[in-house]
């Protein structure tokens, strides 16, 4: 029951969360219309070769977009699971030198169909890591000479911060295995 609701057209079923904060909103709603179909005069011929009026079902599975989109920043604080995220992977050479190397993992991390960019810019390798970290970008991978003549990257985790260096398919591998599992995982900035 919907003490104080107000269903104008038929029965419904709304869906209601709670943020992370205890506000409750609307998501979803299923609803019988038995107005609009008569307001239209809207018929069918049925089996029975007569004129029946026809039901009208609204639905809004996620609600308005925009509130379902807002409701899941802010679940997250706007760092998402690595599923989830638009970007999970940036790549930071530590010079314009490991540009090609860092393009050529980006591409090998793509094919796995991971998300991922290549920070271009000449800043410290201090400022690209601090960088990612505020656009709550999942991982990170420090590219240096060393790591890209050894088929490795220094992994940076948002949340555990220092993961060390692994070969390019150890990590491949668990990440997509992270995106499979679609857990929240230890790195997100859930609250």
């Amino acid at each position: 029951m919907d003490e104080g609701g107000g269903a104008f057209y038929g029965p419904k079923i709304d869906l209601k969360v709670k943020d992370v904060i205890g506000r409750e909103w609307q998501v979803s709603t299923i609803q019988f219309d038995f107005n609009e179909t008569r307001r239209f005069d809207m018929t069918y011929h049925g089996d029975d070769g007569k004129e029946h009026r026809p039901y009208m079902v609204h639905r809004a599975l996620l609600g308005s977009l925009e509130r379902f989109f807002g409701l899941l920043i802010e679940q997250y604080g706007g760092a998402f699971p690595l599923w989830l995220a638009p970007e999970q992977v940036r790549i930071l050479p530590i010079s314009e030198k490991q540009l090609a190397a860092a393009e050529t993992l980006a591409e090998t991390l793509r094919q796995s169909d991971l998300r991922v960019t290549v920070d271009r810019s000449s800043e410290k390798i201090g400022a690209k890591i601090r960088d990612a970290q505020m656009q709550k970008i999942p991982y990170m991978f420090v590219l240096g000479a060393r790591e890209a003549e050894q088929g490795t990257v220094s992994v940076r985790s948002r949340a555990r911060g220092d993961l060390g260096a692994m070969k390019v398919e150890e990590i491949v591998g668990k990440l997509c295995e992270e995106v499979a599992s679609k857990a929240a995982g230890e790195n997100t900035g859930s609250r």
